[in-house]
């Protein structure tokens, strides 16, 4: 039996009429690797002007072949197909329900520099040049980081499946401007919680004009450390009254602030699951709010028939749970009545938490245990500057102390 003919690997050139100067073009066809799935022969045209061009092109189709990418398949696909793709498998590796909202709501802004572009086509100078012209329109550095890293998930979502070779966004910089001698100056830690006074005049303030629930939230924020979307996704059997404790196993996610499509989630991290004890003056408070919001709720019940029973501690009258960006519009009415001057959202509270903890004495362990902080940079920024506040603040007292005992003697030398 003869033998099979084996196919020559060095390419032949040939010529092809075209309308240009010469006449004519060359064309060149090499043979890429065989398909991997139905194993069928696979070659690669080019067609150039000259031999080595033709040549050189269909050589770049073959290496990228071989490393298994889909070439035809790359250059039907577009980034917003890849985009949608990628989102869709985020979506399955667990992350909440909020997050991939959020990354879909990024999607949606980065489609309007890339939506059509094919992926084989997106370079690393126009993508650069896409954060640049960001940054020129001015918006915030932390959304072009959030701009970045999605893109880049994107493309590396691609290049797994084949479809890019190549990630534009690698090595891409983040633009960012020199920062003002003010901007410096006025950089702080302490920007970050409220001083006592600041928190004493906040609560005085809540107590004398808040609305139905804030006196209960905003303190048990204070002195809890809890999270809004914890705060808002609590639920009286969360409250051990007799131990005075409260276990934290979830958050509420309020999509478009649409109370009736709020759904209860796991926290946000493995280290959100705890349990603490509370101060009896807020399990008191909590208690005699049970009262209050039963009283509202058999009124509303009385008129209405769409009452929801989820047992939420801090509920409207129809039973629905408050939203985080209730809460935050409820904090901006108070805010405005005071004199701070903060950018203080409810979220300040937990770092404040950390500022009154640190201050009484617990240790940091204690302390991260305490508000399942998954941010130990921020938690330690606090209590590394509340400790040496504190370690200052022991030194002036030391040396006032002992000047008065020094002093006299010191003089009496002189």
């Amino acid at each position: 039996m003869d033998n099979p003919k084996k196919r020559s690997s060095v390419p032949t050139p040939k010529k092809i009429p075209a309308n240009n100067k010469q006449g004519y073009k060359w064309k060149v066809v090499l043979e890429g690797p065989p398909d991997p799935i139905t194993g069928k022969r696979q070659q690669v045209p080019r067609v150039r002007d000259t031999q080595k061009e033709a040549t050189a092109a269909a050589q770049a189709v073959v290496d990228l072949m071989t490393k298994g990418l889909d070439v035809k398949k790359a250059k039907q696909t577009t980034f917003e197909e890849a985009a949608y793709g990628w989102l869709a498998d985020y979506a399955l590796t667990g992350v909440a329900e909020s997050t991939v909202d959020q990354r879909e709501v990024t999607i949606q802004s980065i489609l309007k520099h890339i939506a059509k572009g094919k992926l084989d086509k997106i370079t690393h100078t126009q993508y650069q040049q896409i954060l640049n012209k960001l940054f020129e329109k001015g918006l915030s550095k932390s959304s072009i980081k959030s701009f970045h890293s999605v893109t880049k998930m994107i493309f590396e979502w691609a290049i797994i499946n084949n479809l890019c070779a190549v990630n534009p966004t690698e090595k891409a910089k983040i633009p960012k401007r020199q920062k003002t001698v003010e901007e410096i100056e006025n950089e702080s830690v302490e920007e970050l919680y409220l001083e006592h006074e600041e928190i004493n005049e906040f609560l005085d303030t809540v107590v004398k004009h808040g609305k139905y629930g804030d006196k209960e939230v905003f303190f048990l924020l204070v002195y809890s450390g809890l999270r809004p979307g914890e705060a808002c996704a609590l639920k009286y059997t969360d409250i051990d009254v007799k131990n005075k404790r409260i276990r934290v196993t979830k958050t509420l996610y309020t999509p478009k602030n649409n109370m009736y499509k709020a759904k209860v989630k796991p926290p946000k991290t493995d280290g959100s699951v705890r349990s603490f004890t509370l101060d009896d003056v807020i399990i008191e408070m909590i208690q005699a709010f049970k009262e209050v919001a039963a009283t509202r709720h058999s009124g509303y019940q009385r008129y209405h028939d769409d009452y929801y029973d989820g047992g939420f501690i801090f509920a409207r009258d129809n039973g629905r749970p408050f939203s985080q960006t209730t809460l935050i519009n409820r904090m901006a009415r108070i805010i405005k009545i005071t004199n701070i001057t903060k950018k203080a959202t409810p979220h300040i509270f937990r770092h404040t938490h950390i500022s009154m903890l640190t201050e009484a004495g617990i240790d940091l362990a204690t302390i991260m245990q305490r508000v399942g902080h998954d941010d130990e940079k921020t938690t330690l920024k606090i209590y590394t500057h509340i400790t040496r506040k504190m370690q200052k603040d022991a030194s002036e007292k030391a040396s006032i102390h002992f000047g008065s005992i020094l002093n006299p003697h010191l003089l009496q030398e002189l």
